[in-house]
């Protein structure tokens, strides 16, 4: 083990000291509150101050991670840039849902960043609960790394089977929190500015403001379930768990207003990020199959690089070429509308 590294009273080994831990934390609630103070006053977002933000919350992991390199050595900073990687991927594809959200629910454009900002907070919560007992499940029981595979693959298919469905258009009042709320709370009928709630004919109403945000803090958990056992599949540590999780989130809402128009053309994201989701589980089995038989291959981490890269290039290149296609085969039928409209 190398010294640089901490061991755990479970077993695992960690970078993550009390003084590392501290400053991390503190440095994710300061942004935390710096996000909070800006979206104050609630406004639109100009698409500059949009890129603005989103090239800060990337410059600072990417910075971050020569940190980690410099201090820790190859292998912890080529982990940690990994798992930021996948995290990132899948918190885009989060995007989707999120959009499919604040769409049905009319949601004002001057309220959108602070619902956004406020279902961001709740996911890091949920995940660093989930990474607390994914550390504590892994220390104490080997198999942990199977059932977090099986989790994957699961996932994956899933992923995959929605991307064939068009699984991001489905109505937003099918989710089963909305139609829970609605069945045990008023709602009022408009949007009232920043408040959740309001009295109404005598009795405490939900407005549509704090539906939404209930609707994407339930999302939160089920991007945990999926995320967190990701990451685990890339490093063991923790710390770099939790802190790839954090910066993937930080950037999430900027980026949501930069990728707005961007993310209907990336057709076959989701397709690239079930082969992920796939990948990452057959190495957490084969990672668990090796502690049990010594014979059994397990996938590196440069592997792992190679191979999530390849696969965001490859859906990337694949989905321009699908909407170049489409939008040559609209203009063709434009023409031949015209044609048939002139004869």
């Amino acid at each position: 083990m190398s010294p640089q590294l901490m061991p755990l009273e479970s077993g695992l080994s960690t970078i993550g000291t009390p003084a590392l831990w501290a400053w991390t934390i503190g440095g994710v609630l300061a942004l935390f509150v710096l996000d909070f103070i800006i979206t104050r006053r609630p406004h639109e977002v100009s698409m500059k101050e949009a890129i603005g933000w989103s090239v800060f919350y990337v410059a600072l992991p990417l910075l971050f991670g020569v940190y980690l390199l410099t201090q820790f050595g190859g292998q912890i900073g080529l982990e940690y840039y990994t798992g930021y990687l996948v995290e990132k991927s899948l918190s885009v594809d989060n995007l989707f849902v999120f959009m499919l959200i604040l769409s049905g629910f009319a949601v004002p454009k001057e309220l959108q960043q602070r619902v956004l900002l406020i279902g961001v907070a709740g996911a890091l919560v949920l995940r660093a609960i989930f990474i607390a007992l994914g550390a504590t499940l892994i220390a104490q029981f080997s198999i942990t790394f199977l059932f977090f595979g099986l989790i994957l693959l699961a996932t994956a298919v899933k992923v995959w089977k929605d991307a064939q469905g068009e699984g991001h258009d489905q109505d937003v009042s099918d989710l089963k929190v909305v139609r829970l709320i609605r069945r045990f709370w008023p709602v009022t009928d408009d949007y009232r500015g920043t408040k959740m709630t309001v009295m109404q004919a005598g009795r405490r109403a939900l407005t549509p403001l704090a539906v939404v945000t209930i609707a994407i803090l339930a999302t939160d958990i089920m991007f945990a379930i999926d995320s967190v056992p990701a990451v685990y599949g890339i490093t063991g540590d923790p710390y770099l768990v939790f802190v790839t999780n954090a910066f993937a989130l930080l950037g999430l809402r900027a980026l949501y207003f930069v990728l707005q128009g961007v993310l209907s053309k990336l057709v076959h994201l989701s397709y690239g990020l079930a082969i992920i989701l796939a990948f990452i589980g057959v190495k957490l089995v084969l990672h668990w199959a090796h502690g049990v038989w010594a014979w059994v291959p397990t996938v590196p981490t440069l592997a792992s690089l190679g191979v999530i890269l390849g696969v965001l290039t490859l859906v990337t290149v694949t989905s321009l070429i699908a909407n170049k296609r489409a939008e040559q085969a609209a203009a063709a039928a434009q023409e031949d509308a015209l044609e048939d409209a002139n004869a």
